[in-house]
């Protein structure tokens, strides 16, 4: 079963539920039988990315950041682990160590930072 990333999110059991109930609920398939009805989900897993479906370059994505160093940021989207180097990172911005690491702008302000 296929799921579009907007739908995944704290949501996504009750958006693959409601996916599975409409596509599935009342057909029939040689492998499973007739599908009386969805009663629940034992197991999600990790889900895999169709080839020609996944984030294209220049494409701009939600993403939690999850870990920044001197090296870049890790940021999560859906399934996707992204990682920015800090050669990618605009000339005025600017790592900074300490107990929350982060990346700020000659302003002072905050741009990537994970708590």
């Amino acid at each position: 079963m296929q799921l579009h990333p907007r739908h995944f999110g704290r949501n996504l059991h009750e958006n693959l539920m409601a996916k599975l109930m409409k596509d599935v609920e009342g057909t029939c398939s040689g492998q499973h039988g007739f599908v009386v009805a969805i009663t629940g989900i034992e197991n999600i897993g990790k889900g895999l990315i169709c080839d020609g479906t996944g984030p294209f370059k220049g494409e701009i994505l939600e993403a939690v950041v999850t870990m920044v160093n001197k090296m870049g940021f890790f940021a999560e989207a859906g399934l996707v682990q992204i990682f920015v180097s800090n050669h990618l990172i605009p000339d005025d911005m600017e790592f900074q160590s300490g107990d929350m690491p982060n990346y700020t702008t000659s302003d002072g302000s905050v741009c990537f930072s994970f708590t």
